[in-house]
């Protein structure tokens, strides 16, 4: 898995989906899952780009895949065939309802067995244990969940004990800087990690490490 924060935004990025695909890009098909974005009102031109630059990377094919309102074996089957599973960011807890919902979260683990995942902003925070309305409450954002017309949440997955928080620093969230990782982290009762945009969580057989351009923290 590459677990990034805004997309395939540097030069160490690329190479880290390189070394984990262990092929080229122009030799694999890629499916991109646009979930997360669609429960966000607004402006989507941040989709277009970062699919945009997505798209620009020559891959043999580029599917684009809703995980909502198809047949579930046809969902299982375009993710099937790609050799990287890419998934939007948006609102989290709809991602992670919609995976729910459609009984997808143990395949989509089989699935990533043998493929690679990247995922964006929201399509990187649904793995953890600690994805669910107490998270919500820790971090601020229990009103993304709420929006959906829900207070509860099961994590999909439970793969990992941290959580990941990203676009630190960015300039499109100019809220998230130092003094507001600190204030989540002072109130955390589980690990997390908080990305900027030129950073990636790489995780490799359950082992993660950080890949990054840019800046990054962990508390405990």
């Amino acid at each position: 898995m590459l677990l990034t924060s805004s997309g395939l935004t540097n030069d160490t990025l690329l190479d880290a989906l390189r070394g984990l695909l262990g092929k080229p890009f122009g030799a694999a098909d890629v499916v991109c899952v646009p979930t997360a974005s669609v429960a966000e009102s607004g402006d989507h031109g941040w989709l277009i780009e970062r699919l945009h630059r997505m798209y620009g990377l020559g891959w043999r094919t580029f599917n684009v895949l809703e995980l909502n309102g198809l047949p579930r074996q046809t969902v299982l089957d375009r993710l099937l065939r790609a050799d990287v599973i890419y998934v939007e960011g948006g609102n989290h807890y709809h991602l992670a309802r919609s995976i729910t919902g459609a009984g997808l979260a143990d395949d989509v683990l089989e699935a990533l067995r043998s493929r690679v995942y990247v995922g964006v902003s929201a399509g990187s925070m649904i793995f953890s244990q600690h994805l669910d309305e107490h998270s919500g409450e820790v971090i601020g954002d229990l009103a993304d969940l709420h929006a959906l017309g829900a207070t509860a949440l099961t994590p999909p997955f439970g793969l990992f004990d941290w959580y990941l928080k990203p676009h630190l620093h960015s300039p499109d969230f100019p809220e998230r800087d130092d003094a507001w990782a600190d204030r989540i982290a002072a109130r955390a009762d589980f690990p997390i990690y908080f990305i900027d945009d030129d950073t990636a969580i790489r995780v490799v057989d359950g082992t993660a490490d950080v890949v990054t351009e840019g800046r990054w923290r962990r508390h405990l």
